[in-house]
C-alpha cells in the first residue's frame, strides 16, 4: 500500500480504538516516526495528513527541517538527546519527548533562555526498567518532575514511555495503565512549570492498547512507512 493508504488505515484504527473507550478521536495525535526515511517519503506522510513528524536523531531533524520548510510540519525529538546537540534543535521542535536527566533539562533551559522561548518537554519513563532503554523509573519520577520547577524556560507537558516489545500487545497493557496512573498523580501535584497535557505512548505494535489506556500521542513508524531495513531500527 502507499503511504497515504497506510495513513488512512492507521486513522481508521485510531478512531475505532478511541471510540471503544469513549474518547474523541480528535484528542489523539499521531506522530509519523520518520527516522531513516528520506525527505520525499516524509513529505508524503505530511501530504497524507500527518503534520507531526518524530525523529530520533538531531541530524535528521536538521536535514529534513530544511528540506520540508515549505510545509507546516511540527517536529518532535523522540530519541535520546545528547546535551551538546540541544542547541541545534531548541528552536525547531514542537516537543522534546525524551528528558530523563537534570543535566539535559538544565541544558534545554539554558538554550531556550538564549532564544527567549519556553521549551515544551516530556519526561521519559522506563516503566519496564529495561537496561537497553533510557528513562526514569517510577520511584524517582515525582522528585524529578518537582525539580523542574527551578527552570524558568522549560514547561513539562506530560510523560513519555517506550513499552517493552511483545508479540501480543495485551502483554504490555499494564505498562500503559501504570503510566496513566503516574500521569494522574503528577497532574494532582499542581507544580510550577508543569501542565500535564500529553501522554505519549504506543507505537505500531501496541498503539490501540495505549489509546484504550489513556495515550493521546502515539508514535508510529513501521505502519506508516513500512519496515525499516536498518539493523538499528528492528
Amino acid at each position: 500500500m502507499s503511504i497515504k493508504e497506510n495513513i488512512d488505515e492507521i486513522l481508521k484504527r485510531k478512531n475505532e480504538a478511541a471510540l471503544r473507550c469513549g474518547r474523541s478521536p480528535e484528542d489523539i495525535t499521531i506522530i509519523a516516526v520518520s527516522k531513516t526515511v528520506d525527505g520525499s517519503r516524509a513529505r508524503e506522510a505530511v501530504m497524507g495528513g500527518l503534520e507531526n513528524l518524530g525523529e530520533n536523531r538531531v541530524q535528521e531533524i536538521m536535514n529534513k527541517y530544511d528540506e520540508l520548510q515549505d510545509l507546516q510540519v511540527k517536529w518532535h525529538m523522540i530519541g535520546h538527546l545528547q546535551k551538546n546537540k540541544v542547541k541545534y534543535i531548541i528552536d525547531k521542535v514542537e516537543l522534546i519527548h525524551s528528558v530523563e536527566s537534570i543535566e539535559l533539562a538544565a541544558e534545554i533551559n539554558k538554550r531556550a533562555s538564549q532564544h527567549n522561548i519556553i521549551s515544551n518537554i516530556l519526561i521519559e519513563l522506563n516503566i519496564g526498567e529495561e537496561e537497553s532503554k533510557f528513562g526514569i523509573n517510577e520511584i524517582s519520577v515525582y522528585d524529578f518532575v518537582s525539580s523542574m520547577e527551578q527552570f524558568e524556560n522549560i514547561k513539562v507537558m506530560g510523560l513519555m514511555t517506550v513499552a517493552p516489545y511483545c508479540e501480543n500487545p495485551e502483554d504490555v497493557r499494564w505498562v500503559f495503565k501504570k503510566m496513566k496512573d503516574i500521569f494522574d498523580k503528577i497532574s494532582s501535584m499542581n507544580l510550577k512549570n508543569t501542565q500535564m497535557k500529553y501522554l505519549s505512548m504506543g507505537m505500531t505494535n501496541d498503539f490501540e492498547i495505549a489509546i484504550e489506556e489513556g495515550s493521546n500521542i502515539v508514535r508510529i513508524g513501521t505502519a506508516v512507512f513500512g519496515k525499516r531495513i536498518y539493523k538499528e531500527d528492528k
